[in-house]
């Protein structure tokens, strides 16, 4: 068996309405070259919710990273911030017009989570099932191709992240989401 090593690309910025449409393209741009073209529309939709939570609720700033990474048949999609408060799940009413971002990433995505990220700021995640890539003497390379900005801080892994559906923590998150904590 051939074992494929993990893709991983990283996005430093600050959540302002501008940059999420630039970094909702490169996610994009990414997964083409990735050939990953059928997940381009659910990845962009959660970055896009991601990054819009950054840059309504996150304090002191909007500084955040998006973290992209496909392992075998999983690609996740990250956002790290400095705010260590935890997002919720809120029921929308029919009219309103916001509030309808988490649950909109649960319903794209096999499984998504909240974590602590050090003693301030956390992580918010989500996973799309990626179809397994087939062996070609071409391949992609590993890194992020030249578009994108690459942020100087060493890469995460989700090791530590509990993916398994009903390892749910407070109870408010979809059937379907995973809350790791």
């Amino acid at each position: 068996m051939i074992s494929q090593p993990s893709r991983h690309c990283t996005v430093e910025l600050d959540a302002l309405p501008s940059r999420i449409g630039q970094v909702r393209r490169i996610v994009s741009a990414q997964l083409r070259y990735w050939h990953l073209d059928p997940l381009i529309d659910r990845a962009a939709l959660g970055v896009t919710e991601l990054l819009t939570n950054v840059h309504l609720h996150a304090r002191p700033d909007k500084l955040c990273t998006v973290e992209i990474e496909l392992l075998l048949d999983q690609l996740t999609v990250s956002v790290h911030d400095r705010d260590p408060r935890l997002p919720e799940v809120r029921d929308a009413t029919s009219s309103a017009t916001c509030g309808r971002g988490l649950s909109m990433v649960a319903a794209v995505s096999e499984s998504w989570g909240v974590r602590p990220n050090g003693e301030s700021g956390k992580v918010v995640w989500f996973t799309l099932a990626a179809p397994s890539p087939s062996p070609s003497p071409t391949a992609a390379p590993l890194t992020c191709p030249p578009y994108a900005a690459v942020a100087d801080a060493p890469a995460r892994g989700f090791a530590e992240v509990e993916h398994a559906a009903g390892a749910l923590q407070g109870g408010h998150a979809p059937a379907r989401s995973a809350v790791a904590g």
